[in-house]
């Protein structure tokens, strides 16, 4: 979770390692730090809070130092105070690390180190990786390279360093095993980072580490290895992705900005995934969804699982309704923190979903790789159909499983996620579309009106952002001061949406909210309510509206204040029940999750930035979740 950012080369690193951690700053902001290497000696500055706090201890030093690592940090093992930020350095002060993951069995090697003499200044597990690549480094005749070689083989987890050395002033090692890490190749200079957007600037030829691999950066080239030392060849790709993608263009927030390219990343990924020369009364034999799936899943999936966290999780509700519903394939979704302790019954002809926009988040790597291992021990109608949704097909998810839908959304860097969401819910619509055709679930009349439909929703969302947004902002000031808790409720295909803007409301707000589907309100939640808390009701015109409005005036007789989220054409109606509409375009029901969920995302938006709350970089949170 944390940011990680290196460099070698001809310039003077303080200032690339910084502004790479401002790009990064989104994994982590507790702590920040930078050590350097410069004529034999290491010199280390950290500082506590963000990243601000390190730039104005950096402000009146001169540091010509051409390498350097950096590092932005999410608390897991110690407070985030300074002397647990990173890097950590051994005793002699010689050796400099920064980590992203957990060294589970930190405990034990700490007490060896003690054991021999060794003091620690940190609560953190990393502290333990610097002092025994010192120990190697006793030795003369080993290099950093091989020291920490030696030093890995002793760590158990799931982490990614990088590595300097006074005494070794032209090299930082790199090593991956489970969480991310991106080399970077410039001219006659060399980068690391934990996510490609530090690179950005500096280059588009990158290469992604795998799992049990070490680098070694010098500023005559790069050489990759196993864990056990064998040399490895591979090329670099080219990023299609420019630095503009991660300015904030003229918007506060990153968030309200990428809540904001949203229609264009619908309109892409209709492009991207809808055949234009399909048209259903030609009765072609090629589905009108361009996935690129093997006809094996098409014709051997009789059960879908799928494992996701977080807002993926919501996204993945979504697609449970498509899937059963469009395409007749009975569907669950689990927590995969779950999963990987109470996996399901091991079902013939099954395909696992792991839904993850970083495509590094642990618990779903974890559960899809445990799902792979056991299923292919079985024969063949047991044997693994793995198929990731995902924002960065090149990303751990990506080499695990062997059907990916890439969500295309572009680079997000506010941590509550908002078109990323949107793009995941695109994906599984093409999926239960795709599926259903081959299946015969749905006749091509019917899919043709859901494509019709998908091809109006880009114009809807730039309409309810026009309409809504500064109506939605008015709003906002009314809930910024008393209020301390939310409700939301939504039924059928929509309840994911209630899920949805209650977690958005959550993260970066503050303010306790719960999500309920609204038939269960009177089941126990009823008790909460009150005029101080207030209930937003997803009540998209279709099967279940009536039932919705029927839920949200129980609300009402308990004086509790209405929000309702509901079709424009149903305005005036909504109004003489709910206290404050919040409207979208007409939509049929189905397709109306992907407009909901954009009045959501402003309500949240709109009370954080008013309370004046770093909406982009919410307290206690990061943007992927690397660790368990």
């Amino acid at each position: 979770m944390c940011g990680i950012v290196g460099y070698i080369g001809t310039q003077a690193a303080t200032e690339i390692l910084i502004s790479g951690l401002e790009r990064l700053e989104y994994r982590g902001y507790d702590s920040a730090g930078i050590a350097t290497v410069l004529e034999g000696k290491l010199e280390c500055v950290k500082a506590k809070g963000k990243l601000y706090n390190l730039r104005e201890k950096l402000e009146h030093t001169v540091n010509h130092a051409q390498i350097g690592i950096g590092h932005t940090r999410w608390a897991t093992h110690g407070k985030p105070e300074e002397h647990n930020a990173h890097p950590h350095l051994d005793s002699d002060t010689k050796v400099a690390v920064v980590q992203n993951g957990i060294i589970e069995n930190y405990r034990e090697l700490r007490e060896e180190l003690t054991s021999k003499g060794i003091e620690f200044s940190s609560e953190t597990d990393t502290e333990v990786i610097p002092h025994l690549i010192s120990q190697y480094l006793t030795n003369s005749n080993i290099t950093l390279l091989e020291a920490v070689q030696k030093t890995i083989t002793r760590l158990e987890g799931a982490f990614a360093i990088a590595v300097i050395s006074a005494d070794h002033p032209y090299e930082l090692i790199v090593a991956r095993q489970q969480a991310p890490i991106t080399l970077g190749f410039g001219q006659g200079e060399f980068f690391c980072a934990s996510d490609v957007t530090a690179l950005l600037p500096h280059t588009h030829a990158v290469l992604t580490l795998e799992n049990s691999e070490i680098a070694r950066l010098t500023p005559l080239g790069v050489e990759i290895y196993t864990f056990a030392g064998e040399r490895v060849s591979r090329f670099p790709r080219t990023l299609d992705w420019n630095p503009g993608q991660v300015e904030k263009q003229g918007f506060r927030h990153y968030m309200l900005k990428e809540i904001h390219e949203q229609p264009g990343v619908v309109r892409s990924s209709l492009e991207t995934y809808l055949n234009p020369n399909w048209h259903a009364d030609e009765n072609p034999n090629f589905s009108p969804i361009n996935l690129g799936l093997s006809s094996q899943l098409h014709e051997n999936t009789d059960y879908i699982q799928i494992v996701a966290c977080g807002t993926s999780w919501h996204a993945s509700l979504i697609g449970k309704y498509l899937l059963e519903q469009l395409a007749g394939i009975p569907t669950t979704v689990d927590y995969a923190s779950e999963y990987r302790y109470s996996p399901k019954p091991v079902i013939p002809n099954t395909l696992t979903i792991g839904v993850t926009q970083s495509g590094e988040t642990a618990d779903t790597i974890a559960a899809l790789e445990m799902e792979q291992a056991r299923r292919s021990k079985l024969d063949s109608k047991f044997q693994p159909q793995l198929l990731a949704i995902t924002n960065r097909p090149e990303s751990t998810i990506g080499q695990l499983c062997n059907h990916i839908i890439n969500t295309q959304a572009g680079i997000e860097i506010g941590v509550a996620a908002t078109k990323t969401f949107i793009a995941q819910v695109l994906g599984f619509y093409y999926l239960a579309l795709d599926l259903a055709y081959h299946r015969k679930t749905l006749s091509n009349e019917r899919i043709t009106e859901i494509i019709d439909g998908l091809h109006h929703i880009p114009d809807s969302i730039e309409k309810t952002l026009e309409t809504q947004d500064h109506a939605i902002e008015e709003l906002a000031h009314e809930f910024t001061q008393e209020t301390e808790d939310f409700i939301f409720i939504g039924r059928g295909i929509n309840f994911p949406i209630a899920l949805e803007g209650a977690l958005k409301l959550k993260e970066i707000s503050y303010i306790h909210a719960e999500a309920y589907p609204a038939g269960e309100m009177k089941h126990g939640p009823i008790a909460l309510l009150d005029h101080k808390v207030p209930v937003v009701a997803v009540a998209m015109p279709g099967s279940v509206y009536e039932k919705v409005i029927s839920n949200a005036q129980e609300a009402k007789a308990r004086d509790a204040r209405l929000i309702g989220v509901t079709s424009a054409m149903n305005a005036t109606e909504a109004g003489t029940t709910f206290d404050d509409v919040l409207t979208v375009p007409e939509v049929e029901e189905l397709l109306s999750p992907i407009l909901a969920v954009i009045p959501l995302q402003l309500l949240s938006y709109h009370i954080a930035a008013i309370k004046g709350l770093d909406v982009d970089q919410p307290r206690n949170l990061a943007k992927s979740v690397t660790v368990e």
